[in-house]
């Protein structure tokens, strides 16, 4: 027991040695004032949104927010890229990630029919120079259109998976599709994929490191 006691001791004696160091540092003073200023909060009940009104909340409040720009093929071998607002890591072992896919007018989207019948998806991550032709690739194509094929976007073949990959993209995750999950009143689809194959730059990979 005294042992434990004195381990706290120790503990304690260390915060305040960490507390003494931090106001001396520079920059306490900005966080001091950061932490005492004055904010004025809006109260905002979430059941009384709209879809898009809350969508909007939403994607502003959960940032940083990585957009996932999926390619997908259909039976016909139509290729199908689309960005979508949020992606996050599931699990390591084995790795796993989450799309976010919400319906049309109740209607799924290409991706996800896509993905459904292939079971597989290419998460590609978008780097700043294809942010303007990514953002092209949301716009309205019909089933029968490739919207690789519409705006020029080169793919490369997948190693494992039968979906595609931009062959301009920094980093692609070959994903088998594990499982489509719905949520909510609009029954927004969820796309859960094993990652089966890396894609990276070689210049962006650092001793095992992106």
């Amino acid at each position: 027991m005294g042992q434990l006691t004195q381990l706290h001791c120790g503990n304690v004696q260390r915060r305040r040695t960490n507390a003494e160091f931090l106001q001396s540092s520079p920059g306490f003073c900005s966080i001091s004032a950061a932490l005492s200023r004055t904010v004025f909060i809006m109260e905002i009940d979430a059941k009384t949104l709209s879809y898009e009104a809350a969508y909007k909340l939403m994607i502003g409040s959960v940032v940083p927010r990585p957009i996932a720009w999926l390619t997908t093929v259909s039976p016909d071998g139509i290729v199908n890229a689309a960005p979508f607002s949020a992606y996050t890591i599931l699990c390591i072992r084995p790795p796993m990630v989450i799309v976010n896919c919400a319906r049309r007018d109740g209607v799924s989207k290409d991706t996800a029919r896509n993905a459904a019948t292939s079971a597989d998806f290419v998460l590609n991550v978008v780097s700043e120079d294809l942010a303007a032709v990514m953002h092209q690739t949301s716009a309205y194509y019909p089933p029968g259109v490739s919207e690789t094929e519409a705006l020029g976007i080169a793919v490369s073949p997948s190693r494992i998976v039968r979906s595609p990959r931009i062959a301009a993209a920094p980093i692609s995750l070959e994903c088998r599709l594990h499982q489509i999950l719905e949520f909510g009143s609009d029954r927004d689809e969820n796309l859960v994929g094993e990652v089966m194959c890396f894609h990276i730059a070689d210049h962006l990979l650092k001793e095992g490191k992106i």
